[in-house]
């Protein structure tokens, strides 16, 4: 079995992939990619289904080295940049890692979050049917941990070879300001507190991680006080505590809690949010429950179009490349007799 051998890597690279679902009511938290839309775009560039594990970076790169065979991988997301001993790969194109080579992934330049994936996936055993690592139970991930230097993760054999190629679709952005239904608990905040919440800037906390981004701006007052009887959490909940300074609730949250929510992020914008970086600005748009439920079709509908929008790289044709390549399909002698029998 061929292992990607990890080098170096930050601190919170892990394994994710869409998470552990349908355990919430025993209190397990579902974790996953926190960019959804990257996490697709790396697995269709190596043939995998969009949802499969891959390596998520966080504000770091890492370095790994291929042993026991060749891989197929693809780096996306957070304009991380890849090469293959020294030589850059292109952005948003999949690349044959031969034993023996090290490829290097480098920090984030405009986001957060990177996904390298590898073509068949990792042959790591799942736990509660995912493995994605979370961090406060130790559930998922490699052994239950996050990656180290000398880790080894073993990669499944691809089941056919592939061809190196690129991916000239760039995600639906949507710009403006994030899009939040309001509720479930805006009651407790008066009108003017919804429309601090709506018409003010934010600014994204150093306090941020997988659990939840923590707001600095304008306080929000609550009406009726800061305790609810604890209910469910789901992915993009802002939640005020006593403080008035947002949370943000994001893939590794807690399954239930007591502060009350002023809004919930809407699906289709969470990927975009979980890329800003502490100190960026963010403001927030209330929308109808027609317009999220439209959003996140469209998201689902431009995942399920990236199988198609892929093409061949194209190679130069360097002296380099040409002895790469097995160009030669067979030899004939020229001074050998003509043969006009079929099996020759």
């Amino acid at each position: 079995m061929t292992d990607l051998v990890v080098k170096s890597c930050g601190p919170m690279t892990s394994l994710q992939d869409r998470g552990r679902l349908g355990y919430q009511g025993f209190g397990v938290s579902p974790s996953g990619a926190m960019d959804r839309r990257a996490l697709a775009m790396a697995n269709a560039l190596v043939g995998n289904a969009p949802e499969t594990a891959a390596v998520e970076f966080m504000n770091l790169g890492g370095a790994f080295i291929c042993e026991g065979g060749d891989l197929h991988l693809a780096l996306v997301g957070a304009g991380c940049a890849l090469s293959i001993d020294g030589a850059p790969v292109d952005p948003q194109t999949s690349v044959v890692l031969k034993e023996g080579q090290s490829l290097e992934v480098g920090h984030p330049r405009t986001g957060t979050f990177a996904y390298l994936a590898v073509a068949g996936g990792f042959a790591v055993e799942p736990e509660l049917g995912s493995l994605s690592f979370h961090l406060r139970s130790r559930l998922g991930g490699l052994k239950g941990a996050p990656l180290k230097a000398g880790d080894r993760l073993p990669c499944r054999p691809e089941s056919q070879d592939r061809e190196p190629m690129q991916l000239a679709l760039d995600p639906p952005e949507e710009s403006g300001p994030i899009r939040v239904m309001m509720g479930p608990q805006d009651d407790y905040f008066t009108q003017e507190t919804i429309r601090t919440f709506l018409e003010s800037e934010f600014a994204i906390s150093p306090q941020a991680d997988r659990m939840g981004f923590q707001l600095t701006g304008p306080r929000l007052e609550h009406a009726k006080g800061f305790n609810i009887v604890s209910d469910g959490i789901v992915d993009g909940h802002i939640q005020v505590p006593g403080s008035g300074q947002p949370i943000v609730l994001m893939r590794d949250r807690q399954t239930a809690g007591g502060y009350p929510k002023i809004a919930t992020m809407i699906s289709a914008d969470l990927a975009r949010f979980a890329q800003m970086r502490p100190g960026m600005s963010v403001r927030f748009k209330a929308v109808e429950r027609d317009e999220a439920v439209a959003a996140a079709c469209r998201l689902k509908e431009w995942m399920g179009s990236l199988p198609s929008s892929l093409t061949p790289v194209r190679f130069a044709l360097t002296t380099e490349h040409l002895l790469s390549r097995n160009l030669i399909g067979g030899t004939v002698d020229a001074l050998a007799p003509a043969t006009t029998d079929p099996n020759d």
